[in-house]
C-alpha cells in the first residue's frame, strides 16, 4: 500500500516523541512542542491501527473459509464477517488516507477578511455590503468573533471596502475558499428599467499573522498621521487621529481612521499589514514549490471568478466545483455557505490525493 512506509516513519517518531517525553531533561517549551506533535499524529494512529486489525481479521478468516476440514456452518459464519470487513477496508483506507494529507499550517489561524466593490459602481458596492454582512452572519453561526476593523462606507449604504477580523477554532481551514471574485445578477435599486445588471465584489481571506511568523523592522515602516474624515469629505475628527502605515521594500498601503485613538488605528492597522505581508509570503513559497497544486480552490487568487449570485433565478453557483443551491435570503443570512465550503473541502482533498499517486 502507498502509504505504509509513511505511516512506519510516522509510527517511529511517536516512539521517538514518547522517549523524549519520558526523559529526565526535557525543556518546558519542548514538551509542548512535542506533546502538540504526538497529539496531531495520535489519530494517525489510531485510524492506522483499526485498518491493520481489520486486515488481520480478514487474513484469519480467509484460512478458516480455505480450510476444508471446518464446519461448514463455521465458513458461513466467516464468509459472512469477511464481506462486512472487506466492506469497512475502503473505508479505512480512505480515513487513514486524508489523515495523512500535509495540513495547512495556518488552518488554525484567525482570519483578515477584506471585501472590495468591483466592477459595477454603487451596485458593486452595495453587493460589497451583503458579502460582508453574510461574512458577519456566518461567523455568528459557527461561534467566532468579528470583528470590524475599518468601513469605507458610501452614500447610499454599499461598502466601498471593509474589513474585518475573525477568530475561532478553524477559521482559515473554512474561510480560505471563499478568495475570489464573487460576481452578482440582478436588478439594482436605482435602475427604473428594471435591466439586470452585473456586478462583481472581491474577497481577500488572509491568514492573521503573528510577530513570530512574520517580522517587520521599524526602519522599513513609513507612518503617516491625518485628520480622519468621513463621506463627502465632512469632518468626523479633530485630531490627526487617522493613520497609513506605507511598508517601504513592498509598498504595501494600509490605511486605518475607524477609531478616535491614534494609537488604536495604528494598532489595527498593524494587523492588516501584518496579515497582508504574511499572505504575500505564503503565495512566494506556493510558487517555489514546483509540486504545489495551482487550482482555483487553492491559489485564493483575487482575480479568479469563484461564485455568481443571480438573484432573478435565487441561485447561487460556485464555478470551481459547479454547485448550485438555490435559496438566495438563506446564502446572504449564512446559513448556506456551509455546502459550499463542504464541497470544496471535499473537492480539495480528492485533488490532493491525486497529487500523491
Amino acid at each position: 500500500m502507498k502509504f505504509d512506509q509513511r505511516l512506519d516513519k510516522i509510527s517511529e517518531r511517536c516512539i521517538e516523541i514518547t522517549g523524549q517525553l519520558n526523559g529526565p531533561s526535557i525543556s518546558a517549551d519542548d514538551r509542548v512542542r512535542l506533546s502538540k506533535e504526538y497529539a496531531e499524529l495520535s489519530p494517525i494512529m489510531a485510524a492506522a491501527g483499526e485498518l491493520r486489525r481489520v486486515r488481520d481479521e480478514m487474513g484469519e478468516l480467509a484460512k478458516l473459509i480455505a480450510d476444508p476440514d471446518s464446519d461448514q456452518d463455521f465458513r458461513e459464519l466467516a464468509e459472512s464477517e469477511f464481506l462486512a470487513l472487506k466492506q469497512d477496508e475502503p473505508k479505512l483506507e480512505r480515513r487513514v488516507e486524508l489523515l495523512l494529507l500535509p495540513r495547512d499550517r495556518d488552518d488554525d489561524k484567525n482570519v483578515i477578511i477584506e471585501v472590495r466593490a468591483g466592477t459595477g459602481g454603487e451596485e458593486a458596492a452595495l453587493f460589497a455590503a451583503d458579502l460582508f454582512r453574510m461574512y458577519q452572519r456566518y461567523s455568528e453561526i459557527h461561534v467566532w468573533r468579528f470583528e470590524a476593523l475599518h468601513v469605507s462606507e458610501t452614500g447610499l449604504g454599499g461598502f466601498k471596502e471593509a474589513t474585518a477580523s475573525i477568530a475561532g477554532r478553524g477559521v482559515f481551514a473554512r474561510m480560505k475558499f471563499e478568495s475570489g471574485v464573487h460576481r452578482v445578477q440582478r436588478v439594482p435599486k436605482t435602475e427604473a428599467s428594471g435591466r439586470i445588471h452585473t456586478s462583481a465584489a472581491t474577497v481577500a481571506v488572509l491568514p492573521e499573522a503573528e510577530e513570530v511568523d512574520i517580522h517587520i523592522d521599524d526602519k522599513d515602516l513609513r507612518i503617516d498621521v491625518f485628520r480622519a474624515s468621513g463621506p463627502g469629505g465632512q469632518s468626523v475628527n479633530t485630531t490627526d487621529s487617522a493613520v497609513r502605515i506605507t511598508h517601504l521594500p513592498t509598498g504595501t498601503v494600509v490605511s486605518q481612521q475607524d477609531e478616535k485613538s491614534q494609537h488604536k488605528n495604528r494598532a489595527k492597522g498593524m494587523r492588516i499589514m501584518r496579515a497582508r505581508l504574511y499572505e504575500q509570503k505564503r503565495a512566494a513559497q506556493a510558487e517555489e514549490r514546483a509540486e504545489a497544486r495551482r487550482s482555483q480552490v487553492g491559489s485564493g487568487d483575487r482575480s479568479e471568478r469563484v461564485r455568481t449570485y443571480n438573484f432573478p433565478q435565487g441561485r447561487i453557483t460556485d464555478h470551481r466545483i459547479n454547485v448550485s443551491e438555490f435559496d438566495m435570503d438563506k446564502m446572504l443570512r449564512g446559513e448556506l455557505l456551509d455546502p459550499f465550503v463542504d464541497a470544496l473541502l471535499a473537492n480539495d482533498q480528492v485533488n490532493r490525493l491525486a497529487e500523491l499517486g
